[in-house]
């Protein structure tokens, strides 16, 4: 009984029992903590999101408004010196063997988890409990493991404590910003991992998540795979969550051409798919046309410019910078369609200004890109005539 614990399972019971209590860590993490806390992108009942806050207590002795607070400072100032855990700063080995040292560093930032904490929960639980016992909880976690598995149990406790440092602090904070594919032209450097989101909770969908932070819904491809959006949906029908707000869908009506105020509403809120359509369909072509790509550093330097040019927040190497300046002033193409990214990316930043103003803006912009005599960027501006949002079913 002692060695076997009370449950008496077998090694693959214990297995199948240690991958279901942490894969509920990661839930609770990617759909209450990320999601729900810091990006509002869902609201819980009370029942379940009680229930995740507990749970975190018990398995991670992580702080709700610390968590939020160092999250929403990440996409603050992502890929600065005031990131709390940018490998592009730090280096991806610090940030995927020591996240969780950086996140605890960060968290005794009082400021910072005041100022980016706000809207946090803050009962009596809270403040007694979760927050000044943080730690009771893992500890009473170890005798209730020992109880149940036996001997083994020490094993799925360690397991737990080393889950969401190395798969979360570690993979996606490291891996997520240095290593994988791209969706979207974000001007940070965040990257999808995979594209099958199964073992950590989708999260691994994470250049997608930069691209539309407040998104419950992490896929933008059909072939893109998040198990956090099932548990979504399963409580949503439960009527256990409440989805607010998931990333828009860009449409195209053939014929339109007027540019209205249905064109601008998709032109700014879907601006990171018009951006992604624009640096495939125009900027890449003729980047490639513009460069040579022959050879193993030409296709180094090539690689960076096109980052750079499509508005991705890097240094660039100073042969590489000397070069790529040399390039907008030589090829009148190149120069054409980085001024028009620039200037699209100027249309919107005036999303404070007035309906009418955005919308003049952007009817110049399509204007002048038509008679540009690039024929990439004409086609483009053309599309942009009948950009639309599609709705979104839930």
């Amino acid at each position: 009984m002692l060695l076997e614990g009370w449950l008496q399972l077998n090694a693959w019971q214990l297995i199948l029992a240690a991958l279901l209590m942490t894969q509920t860590t990661i839930a609770a993490v990617t759909i209450f903590l990320h999601r729900s806390q810091a990006h509002r992108a869902l609201t819980l009942h009370p029942v379940i999101s009680h229930f995740f806050r507990f749970w975190l207590w018990m398995t991670t002795a992580m702080v709700t408004k610390q968590w939020v607070a160092i999250h929403r400072r990440h996409h603050a100032a992502c890929e600065t010196e005031d990131d709390p855990h940018s490998p592009q700063v730090l280096g991806l080995p610090k940030v995927l063997l020591q996240g969780a040292e950086l996140y605890h560093a960060a968290s005794k930032k009082q400021g910072m988890v005041e100022k980016y904490g706000q809207g946090t929960p803050d009962d009596w639980l809270e403040r007694k409990i979760y927050t000044r016992l943080r730690l009771l909880g893992v500890s009473l976690l170890l005798p209730l493991n020992l109880f149940l598995f036996g001997v083994a149990g020490l094993a799925i406790w360690a397991v737990q404590m080393m889950w969401i440092p190395v798969w979360a602090a570690g993979v996606i904070n490291g891996l997520g910003h240095f290593w994988g594919y791209r969706n979207y032209q974000s001007a940070d450097a965040s990257t999808n991992i995979s594209p099958w989101g199964l073992f950590i909770g989708g999260e691994e969908l994470h250049n997608n998540h930069h691209a539309f932070p407040g998104s419950a819904r992490l896929p933008s491809k059909w072939w893109e795979l998040d198990i956090g959006w099932m548990y979504i949906r399963i409580l949503s029908f439960l009527r256990l969550a409440k989805v607010r707000r998931i990333a828009p869908r860009l449409t195209h009506v053939s014929n339109k051409e007027m540019i209205d105020m249905d064109t601008v509403q998709a032109v700014v809120l879907a601006r990171m798919l018009v951006l992604s359509r624009y640096v495939s369909k125009v900027l890449n072509p003729v980047s490639k046309q513009a460069f040579c790509v022959e050879g193993q550093s030409c296709r180094k330097s090539y690689r960076q410019a096109c980052k750079w040019l499509a508005g991705q927040t890097q240094e660039l190497d100073p042969g590489v910078r000397l070069w790529l300046e040399a390039m907008l002033k030589e090829n009148e193409a190149l120069a054409t369609v980085y001024q028009f990214r620039q200037r699209l990316q100027d249309v919107w930043g005036k999303t404070a200004s007035s309906q009418e103003q955005l919308l003049q803006a952007l009817r110049e912009l399509v204007h002048q890109a038509e008679n540009s005599g690039v024929q990439a960027l004409q086609e483009f501006a053309g599309s942009v005539r009948g950009y639309g949002l599609k709705p979104v079913s839930l």
